[in-house]
């Protein structure tokens, strides 16, 4: 749930109900079946007001059923914002195995800073409580009632609510909410019961009972579970368009054509005609020089600071970030608006708007009339591309109150070069080359233009080394300061005994380190069966490597050449050997063309068979036999 937080767990209990000894653990059971953590009772009662402020009264009592269970629940936070929040905890307690309650004391209980909001002066009011529980065991209860008023609400006089059950058995759950009559809820609920609406005429009284006690497990690659799964989401809003004129309500900001904006807006662009060009500079200097602080849109009001505030502070949220971006647009004569979406691994929204961490949790900017999306907040990302988090899912636009989609695929293309020249003595130098182009070009420049020597240094190692390599070497690139366009990394080095200078090796028929084709088909394959929608990402690799051998050394064996198409993948390796040079040169190629970023199980089960075909080539390898001395 939103407000108490550990491992994503949401801490809930149920209100002033009389404890019951835990549930017994059925002797069929291995310890392998056991969860670690069970919530035995989880309730929530919200009362709103008339302008959508919130009393709001939690208790949640979870059970410890393994050591691993223990860490689990000796240790709940609870998130509030102090500018807008009071929170006090009312009772806090464990229940021992053999019964015995042992209070939580006030040391246990503590403020600390929320991290994402550290050194953000203006975001100092987000802050975790976190309450420490004593003498938890295996077979103990913690119980954690508390209450919390927020005084203003995110959207003046509406109100919403996302439930999300954690990953964990969950024996009962119960959410209340009381709102006045006129305030009719409206609600998304999947996997939750809906009780029939209790009303005096004055108030409405809705409630929702939730139980479950098996989640499949999250496979690798996965969309989250709220995308298909159980969610709940309550609101009073009653659509996304009016949703968006909340928003755009809330974000109306007079400093937004301060002076001081129209002159960085004029010198940003100054010498530029083209509109995309004129975005582009902007965009480029809003990202690297306005810090993000990633607290989720709803976390706090939903309304941006103002404009010369965020400029004069150099950080802001993803609102800000917005803010000064569409005024810097609008500026320098460029039409925006922004667009409300999730951030994350969550591709659908409810059917009823609401803030919350698998709803609208985010905000990028929308120009019309360059038909393009920007996210400024993703600093390692070039203008025109959008980071795989906000890529295929709804957007609402706020000024049009339209939901549209963001793009579903964009260009990535890697292309390697790499030369292994082996040795006498078994050891080999090696020049590496890679052109990174599209989408995956700018994040690698980013992060290679932040890194230090030593962080480097600790990349070429650590390619080598997952790879299944071992030696060293030195990095060099093409220009740091660029923003766009193709990003070239070269590599040149020494690897360590290669080949054996006695008997038969089997070396690797590379033709790239890691992050090439056979890290991308090994990824695409990691799970062996998928039941669960999967994000596949579409790209153009091509790699050529060209091996040379000392005299002292024989090629025995090399793989045979191969074609693979389908639909959506299509893959080649071709392999020549010269023996008078004893050089063999290797050629391969994978094109992914997904038309989606999300794949259902059943694409993945039509490409199986094909993808071990070529993650077995690209991983194939060499025989090289060392002459009889």
């Amino acid at each position: 749930m939103r407000d108490v937080r550990r491992r994503g767990l949401a801490l809930m209990m149920a209100l002033m109900v009389p404890l019951v000894a835990p549930s017994v653990v059925r002797a069929a059971q291995t310890p392998e079946d056991v969860p670690p953590a069970t919530i035995e009772r989880d309730t929530h009662v919200f009362t709103v007001r008339d302008d959508g402020s919130i009393d709001e009264v939690d208790e949640t009592v979870l059970r410890a059923n393994t050591a691993a269970g223990v860490d689990e629940i000796a240790q709940r936070d609870i998130w509030f914002d102090r500018n807008v929040d009071r929170l006090d905890v009312v009772e806090a307690e464990t229940i021992t195995a053999d019964g015995r309650h042992v209070r939580v004391q006030p040391d246990q209980i503590r403020d600390v800073q929320e991290p994402r909001s550290v050194d953000a002066p203006t975001f100092t009011d987000a802050a975790i409580r976190v309450v420490i529980f004593p003498a938890v065991g295996v077979g103990s209860r913690v119980r954690l009632v508390f209450h919390k008023v927020r005084t203003h609400a995110s959207m003046p006089n509406q109100f919403s609510h996302l439930a999300e059950p954690p990953r964990m058995p969950i024996e009962r759950q119960r959410l209340i909410f009381d709102l006045p009559a006129d305030k009719p809820l409206h609600a998304d609920a999947r996997g939750y019961t809906a009780l029939e609406p209790q009303s005096d005429g004055r108030r409405t009284r809705y409630e929702f009972d939730y139980s479950r006690t098996q989640f499949p497990r999250q496979e690798s690659g996965a969309i989250a579970f709220a995308s298909y799964g159980d969610r709940l989401l309550v609101t009073t809003v009653p659509d996304y368009a009016t949703f968006a004129a909340t928003y755009r309500e809330g974000a109306r900001d007079p400093s937004a054509t301060d002076p001081r904006v129209l002159a960085l807006a004029a010198t940003l662009t100054r010498h530029l005609d083209d509109p995309r060009d004129k975005a582009r500079a902007i965009y480029d200097w809003v990202r690297a020089n306005i810090r993000y602080v990633a607290l989720l849109l709803g976390e706090t009001a939903a309304q941006p600071h103002r404009v010369v505030d965020i400029l004069a502070n150099r950080y802001g949220d993803c609102k800000d970030h917005v803010a000064l971006f569409g005024a810097l647009l609008s500026a320098a004569g460029i039409r925006n608006e922004p667009a409300l979406l999730n951030l994350g691994a969550v591709y659908t929204l409810p059917s009823v708007p609401g803030y919350g961490g698998n709803a609208i949790n985010h905000v990028i900017v929308w120009m019309p009339d360059l038909q393009l999306f920007a996210d400024s907040t993703a600093g390692g990302t070039a203008f025109g591309f959008l980071p795989l988090s906000v890529m295929d899912r709804p957007a609402l636009l706020v000024d049009d109150g339209l939901l549209v989609r963001t793009p579903a695929t964009q260009p990535l293309g890697r292309t390697a070069r790499l030369q292994i020249r082996v040795h006498a003595d078994g050891d080999a130098d090696y020049a590496y080359f890679v052109e990174d182009s599209g989408a995956s070009a700018e994040p690698e420049r980013n992060r290679l233009r932040r890194a230090s020597v030593q962080t480097r240094a600790a990349i070429v190692a650590d390619r080598l080394r997952l790879t299944g390599l071992q030696g060293s070497g030195a990095m060099s690139t093409s220009a740091l300061d660029a923003t766009d366009g193709p990003f070239d990394t070269t590599l040149d080095g020494t690897l360590d005994n290669f080949v054996w200078t006695t008997g038969t090796t089997a070396a690797p028929a590379l033709t790239s380190f890691s992050g090439g084709i056979a890290s991308q088909l090994r990824t695409a394959l990691v799970e062996r069966t998928r039941t669960q929608p999967y994000v596949c990402t579409s790209g153009d690799f091509k790699e050529t490597a060209v091996l040379s051998f000392a005299p002292d050394f024989t090629v025995g064996e090399i793989p045979s050449d191969l074609e693979l198409h389908d639909v959506t993948l299509d893959y080649s390796a071709h392999y020549t050997f010269d023996s008078a040079s004893r050089t063999l040169q290797i050629t391969r190629a994978l094109n992914l063309h997904f038309p989606a970023l999300v794949c259902d199980p059943e694409a993945f089960d039509a490409n199986r068979a094909m993808l071990l075909k070529a993650e077995r080539d690209a991983l194939s390898q060499i025989v090289v036999r060392a002459r009889e001395p």
